[in-house]
């Protein structure tokens, strides 16, 4: 899987002296792996290496998005403020919102979607009620037309393996281009129709709320 090359500068989204939000392109991952395919970690590093003359260049992402979807990325430029970001996402204090695009709408424009989940091999596995090895998945939603699909505005209230693509997929609404759960709509290449959209946490240093957002286009 490809993704074509770009600079982190016009994709930064905010930075001080401790933070660095990235808008991350679809098809890019956010860390690196065994197959040493192109990561967003390394682009980061490569920014702040050659715009910092310091000796030593630290930097972390503090969540993941999948490789096909695109939007926010938090990582902390310093090594003593990872734990108190990590908290705020342990303890559900950041809030998280995406977009999503389908072919189909929902029974109902709006409401709350929740099942226990569970991860098996590559795909979530969801259920009605409590299985094995699993946790509770919940997320709020507002669809509205979007030309001839549906609009996702979606409140993630847990972040869990593949969690809006498997609860969308649950109410027969796959994303658009996420064949492994169900879309038989193609979308751009190698990615899926989500997209990261606005993140609200508060400052590791100074304690103040930060709002980042980042609302997409959606082209097909």
């Amino acid at each position: 899987m490809s993704v074509t090359p770009f600079s982190v500068k016009p994709r930064i989204l905010f930075e001080d002296d401790v933070l660095l939000v990235i808008n991350k392109p679809a098809g890019l991952m956010v860390e690196p792996d065994r197959n040493n395919f192109p990561n967003l970690l390394n682009e980061v590093k490569r920014y702040l290496k050659e715009s910092n003359s310091a000796k030593e260049i630290y930097a972390q992402h503090v969540h993941r998005l999948d490789r096909p979807v695109s939007g926010i990325v938090l990582f902390t430029k310093d090594r003593s403020v990872l734990k108190n970001l990590s908290e705020q996402f342990a303890e559900r204090r950041v809030l998280k919102y995406y977009q999503a695009l389908t072919e189909q709408p929902p029974e109902t424009n709006s409401g709350i979607v929740e099942h226990w989940h569970r991860k098996e091999k590559k795909k979530a596995v969801l259920s009605s009620i409590k299985i094995p090895f699993s946790e509770k998945a919940i997320l709020k939603y507002e669809v509205s037309p979007y030309g001839d699909f549906y609009l996702w505005n979606i409140e993630l209230h847990t972040g869990k393996f593949h969690q809006i693509r498997a609860q969308l997929a649950s109410l027969n609404c796959p994303i658009i281009g996420d064949q492994l759960y169900g879309s038989t709509l193609p979308y751009q290449e190698n990615t899926i129709a989500l997209h990261a959209s606005k993140l609200i946490f508060h400052h590791p240093v100074s304690g103040l709320e930060i709002k980042i957002q980042c609302k997409k286009e959606f082209m097909l």
